[in-house]
């Protein structure tokens, strides 16, 4: 079994990425709040587009390089991101997607203490496009998609929680949505009920550890990504 302590390296480089992780075949990012991952309407850079740069750069690559998108997180949320450098790997990525075999686990802070001290909470989730909003219903509703997820309060802060939280299902803005379902908003989500944004335009949600097997090397691959240097996140413990 992998372990990060001696197959990752985190740095800084010129084109600001927190890299976590890279091989032949795999790169996973620690994504800053503010990037897209894949280019949308904004017509922002959007970070695939910078590590494909990093890749050219680093490896002297002739010509265009290859990446592929496997996944993405919200724009305002940080953590793990994972990029396939070969179009032999994508296919097997999507597929441990698909298969639920990736197990991902997020960091949320919030502000109100959730009803229970862990719990499993079932929504049916509509997504509304016109302002990219998704609202959580008890009930299934036309056009709505099931959403599961399951969390645990890891740490009361001063003025704060911190919970963990692990996926089911993987819906659009799903636990943003449901945390704000149970009047837990997480810190800085003004779009699901937060008081106030965050300076920097982030929310308090970070992907913070990602279990697979990896596709070609068939090693189990536990990585976990620093959390942000920011005030709030520095009070958590690491």
């Amino acid at each position: 079994m992998s372990n990060q302590s001696n197959i990752s390296k985190v740095f800084s480089n010129k084109f600001n990425l927190q890299i976590v992780y890279e091989d032949n075949h795999i790169i996973i990012i620690n994504k800053r709040a503010g990037d897209i991952v894949q280019g949308d309407k904004t017509g922002d850079k959007p970070l695939s587009d910078v590590v494909k740069s990093y890749i050219k750069d680093q490896y002297n690559k002739p010509g265009n390089v290859y990446l592929g998108v496997v996944h993405r997180l919200d724009r305002p949320t940080t953590g793990l991101v994972i990029f396939a450098k070969t179009s032999k790997v994508l296919p097997r990525l999507n597929a441990l997607f698909v298969s639920k075999d990736i197990q991902k686990t997020y960091w949320a802070i919030v502000k109100n203490q959730p009803p229970k001290t862990e719990d499993t909470l079932t929504h049916w989730l509509k997504k509304n496009p016109k302002n990219n909003k998704s609202t959580a219903y008890i009930n299934e509703v036309k056009d709505s998609k099931k959403a599961i997820l399951h969390y645990k309060i890891l740490q009361k802060l001063d003025t704060y929680f911190l919970l963990e939280v692990n996926l089911e299902t993987g819906r659009h803005h799903q636990i943003r949505s449901q945390l704000a379902s149970i009047g837990c908003p997480i810190k800085g989500d003004l779009k699901y009920g937060f008081d106030r944004s965050n300076p920097d335009g982030s929310i308090h949600l970070h992907a913070r550890h990602i279990t697979f097997m990896h596709p070609v090397k068939n090693e189990t691959m536990a990585i976990t990504a620093p959390l942000p240097e920011v005030a709030v996140w520095k009070a958590c413990y690491v």
